[in-house]
């Protein structure tokens, strides 16, 4: 696979070959963001568990506390007074049936979708739409909620869902690489910690298997996954 100039200047930056503490590796991830655009960092956690089993499914989702840098446009299923909540804490559309038509046309104009309970009949009907790109809405995720208010203002504040794929992989923004590498150290704790409490009572081994970040289009940086902290050595 051929790679363009700046992101092979990037790649010499790195020895593949090395386990990074976190820090150089987004510090590295930072220096090897040099498209024209602000880069996104993204953290790659592979966990020692098999997501072909219930009980060893790792979902969950964490406000980052210096936000994903990105303007999140957050779609609401309800009604009544909980629309109209909705709609004070910013949501950037809100609605019912119309809505689900609305997406069943094609439409996706969101990044977050959240729903109050009493909506999950219709929303059902978009399973096939919304869940292969990860955006139906969950319990265990707080998008399926009566406080629809808060979820939309966490939402916007930067919450992110986190979930394995078929890999046994867990794939999650962690900000841009303008916030440095103090704030991404601040977002990468945070997903981690939540992680890592989250490992199934049924997983065996080691949970943290590898870890790496890696910017939208520059080469991953691997980390060593016995220096993220003594939370991730507990887990261990």
């Amino acid at each position: 696979m051929k790679h363009g100039k700046k992101y092979t200047d990037g790649a010499k930056l790195i020895d593949r070959s090395n386990l990074y503490d976190p820090a150089e590796a987004l510090e590295l991830s930072v220096k090897t963001a040099t498209a024209k655009f602000d880069e996104t960092i993204e953290a790659h956690i592979r966990l020692g568990v098999d997501s072909r089993h219930a009980d060893q499914q790792v979902r969950g989702a964490v406000i980052l506390p210096n936000g994903t840098g990105k303007d999140v446009r957050v779609a609401v299923f309800a009604k009544g007074d909980l629309a109209k909540a909705a709609e004070e804490a910013g949501a950037d559309v809100v609605g019912e049936a119309d809505l689900v038509q609305k997406i069943q046309g094609g439409w996706m104009d969101f990044d977050v979708a959240i729903a109050s309970p009493d909506m999950m009949g219709f929303v059902g009907r978009l399973g096939k739409v919304l869940g292969p790109r990860g955006l139906m809405p969950s319990p265990k995720a707080g998008t399926v909620t009566m406080d629809v208010a808060k979820a939309v203002q966490e939402a916007k504040a930067g919450k992110i869902e986190y979930r394995l794929d078929k890999t046994n992989i867990i794939h999650c923004p962690i900000g841009k690489a303008s916030f440095g590498k103090d704030k991404l150290m601040e977002n990468f704790n945070a997903l981690l910690d939540a992680v890592i409490k989250a490992k199934p009572a049924s997983a065996k081994g080691q949970y943290l298997k590898s870890v790496a970040v890696a910017s939208t289009m520059g080469p991953g940086v691997k980390i060593n996954p016995n220096k993220i902290g003594n939370t991730a050595a507990d887990a261990e």
